[in-house]
């Protein structure tokens, strides 16, 4: 499957201007090759399986040879990154970083030292809504959804404490390689479920570039991140298409991204029901539980780490906050999307870039 079955963050965003709620939900986006029956000859697409996600990389380049070698580079950074962060993985710098906790600081890398910084930013600017120490309610989570079985209210109380971004202590290291990370209270535990993909596309960007290949796009299922656009384009053109059963799908709305980012949360496909209790995928820092609101959130950002960090945030926090959340943000833009309200889209910088095609006027 091309780059053009890639489900994209900017589905959410013409969902919301252009069908009403009933429909919005089921719309999958198509992301197109920018120029169509015009596309240069050199285009070079490859997809993996990184993070747990179909992962696309597709750059512009004068040389097949060299550009497959610049991808498989780029899905090397991305692994390397996956071994860093995962914390299924009882060896990397997460889990060691847990493992000391409540004892002694661990030396992390430049790149996991990184992301935590993002990560306080964003903590503090949600009030705790986004916080990546939710790790041990997180664990919990998944045995729920494997058992279908609530935890018990001492088990939510216990874990909960062990929550706070406040108490993550973090020392950069004399040489600026990396740094020093000590979660304060013993059980601690990191999750950077809902920023490491965002980061991982926006490294994976900037490596491309740097290797001489700025016309570049990198995909972690929903997490994309664009360089340089495509030659004689003004971006890369990402296309929406309706859902419908034993039919072409029309085109029912296109957007543009260039040197940005785009990333959708939300519960449209991972949920579940427990004694008539909706809950998400999306555990709640503040409650140590799985969300039970019904939202889908897009996010445009200049970076990857942070769209991906403030669709999780957009997906726990009421309208009035979310709107000075993106404001706090510059060249960010949301749409929101919640079954018992309108859709809405903020967009205070007039960032966001689409156009419905006659066909679906």
């Amino acid at each position: 499957m091309t780059t053009e079955s890639l489900v994209s963050t900017y589905a959410g965003c013409v969902r919301a201007l252009l069908y009403p709620r009933a429909i919005i939900l089921t719309l999958p986006l198509v992301l197109a090759s920018g120029l169509g029956a015009c596309a240069p000859p050199h285009r070079f697409e490859y997809a993996r399986i990184c993070m747990g996600v179909r992962t696309q990389v597709v750059v512009y380049g004068p040389d097949e040879e060299k550009a497959q070698r610049a991808a498989a580079s780029a899905f090397h950074q991305i692994a390397r990154l996956e071994a860093s962060f995962s914390d299924y993985r009882p060896d990397s710098e997460v889990s060691l970083v847990g493992d000391l906790s409540g004892q002694a600081p661990a030396h992390v890398s430049a790149e996991l030292y990184e992301v935590l910084l993002v990560s306080r930013r964003v903590s503090e600017a949600t009030g705790g809504a986004f916080d990546v120490t939710v790790g041990p309610a997180t664990k919990v989570w998944r045995r729920v959804r494997r058992q279908g079985e609530l935890p018990s209210a001492e088990e939510v109380e216990r874990v909960r404490a062990l929550i706070g971004w406040h108490d993550v202590a973090m020392r950069t290291a004399a040489s600026s390689n990396g740094g020093e990370v000590m979660l304060l209270r013993k059980g601690m535990q990191i999750d950077l479920g809902g920023i490491g993909k965002g980061y991982a596309a926006q490294y994976a960007v900037d490596h491309l570039t740097l290797l001489g290949y700025p016309r570049c796009l990198v995909a972690l299922a929903g997490d994309v991140v664009a360089g340089d656009p495509p030659p004689g384009v003004s971006g890369w053109k990402v296309e929406v298409r309706a859902e419908r059963a034993g039919e072409a799908a029309p085109s029912v709305g296109v957007l543009w991204l260039r040197n940005a980012a785009a990333s959708t949360a939300g519960d449209s496909e991972q949920f579940f029901e427990l004694d008539g209790t909706r809950y998400s995928h999306i555990v709640d820092p503040r409650t140590g539980l799985g969300s039970r609101r019904q939202v889908m959130a897009t996010v445009v950002a200049p970076r990857g780490e942070i769209a991906d960090a403030l669709d999780t945030s957009l997906c726990l926090i009421d309208p009035e906050d979310a709107r000075r959340l993106i404001e706090s943000f510059d060249g960010t833009a949301c749409v929101v999307i919640e079954p018992e309200a309108p859709p809405w889209a903020f967009d205070p910088r007039g960032i966001l870039r689409w156009q419905i095609p006659p066909s679906a006027r």
